[in-house]
């Protein structure tokens, strides 16, 4: 294999015409560069400097090939340059992983962010639920992961990851305007025991989530319409089709919908950003500001942002 650094001695002392001239550009003696030609020729078995008295002079043999060291060193150049980018961040890969909440509201204010500061880094985008995300970031097919887990539906992440806790969500608690359940901006959750109810497919954390929140008020759910959709779940609301518990960064205040917080019941939904903890990808970094600072701009009546602490998650 050619020596990169003969190759450009070569140039050199082509440009120069003189092994001491290019010695003293490249800071070596004349020597080395003396050297130096000689391994190069010794490598391609051909002669690319005549000898002289007086000097040296590129042989017939040299011109072609000094014209494609040029090339192969630009390209050198560019390579050194780019993998330089890549170690310090400015370009390279990051893939991140998310759910459809935080895909609407989260992730675009993190994108934005990333594109303005990282122009040159290539983002990858992939939506699952929490468990095929996590499993991602084991297998290293993702550097973040967005994920979610209920007070009443507790989750432990594996002891190989750190998590990054983003926004604290309280439940909302949405009726339709003028339900009778509701009197002065309160309602006690047992007065809606014999309501239709609304929530995401049986056996999503949401839906578990439900039913643990009411049987603390002593009944169950009577769920008469499900989505894995929040639009649709406050659509129907709003539309007066029952009730129904979102998570805070799924609410949207809309026309014929009553809200307020659920209260008394271990009702949140925590939010955190996922990542193997030896996981060297120099954008990693940038990712969880970019997604600290998109929590700060969620903040509202149902969404409290919590402090950018990384916590390593131990297996209890």
């Amino acid at each position: 294999m050619l020596n990169p650094l003969h190759l450009r001695t070569l140039v050199e002392v082509t440009r120069e015409g003189s092994f001491a001239r290019a010695a003293r550009n490249c800071g070596y003696t004349a020597s080395a560069v003396s050297q130096q030609i000689a391994a190069l020729e010794r490598a391609i078995g051909a002669q690319l400097f005549e000898r002289e008295a007086h000097g040296i002079r590129p042989t017939e043999m040299a011109v072609p090939i000094v014209d494609r060291a040029r090339e192969a060193i630009a390209v050198l150049d560019t390579l050194e340059r780019d993998i330089r980018d890549v170690v310090r961040g400015r370009s390279g890969r990051l893939r991140l992983g998310t759910f459809p909440t935080a895909s609407e509201r989260l992730l675009p204010r993190a994108i934005a962010d990333l594109t303005r500061s990282r122009p040159r880094a290539e983002i990858l985008l992939d939506e699952a639920e929490p468990d095929e995300l996590v499993t991602r970031l084991q297998e290293g097919e993702s550097d973040v992961a967005l994920v979610f887990a209920y007070d009443l539906v507790p989750r432990v992440w594996p002891m190989e990851l750190s998590s990054r806790l983003l926004v604290d969500e309280t439940l909302a608690l949405l009726l339709p305007e003028g339900h009778p359940a509701w009197h002065d901006g309160r309602v006690r959750l047992e007065d809606l025991a014999e309501e239709r109810w609304i929530a995401s497919p049986p056996g999503t954390p949401g839906s578990t989530s439900l039913s643990r929140v009411c049987a603390a008020h002593r009944f169950a759910p009577k769920v008469a319409f499900r989505s894995n959709d929040y639009d649709v779940i406050q659509g129907l609301v709003a539309a007066g089709a029952g009730v129904a518990l979102v998570p805070g960064l799924a609410y949207e205040p809309r026309p014929g919908m009553h809200s307020l917080p659920l209260a008394h019941t271990p009702s949140h939904r925590r939010v955190s950003a996922l990542y193997r903890t030896a996981n060297s990808n120099p954008l990693l970094n940038y990712a969880l500001q970019a997604f600290t600072l998109a929590a700060k701009g969620c903040a509202g009546e149902f969404v409290r942002v919590e402090p950018a602490l990384e916590i390593q998650r131990q297996v209890s």
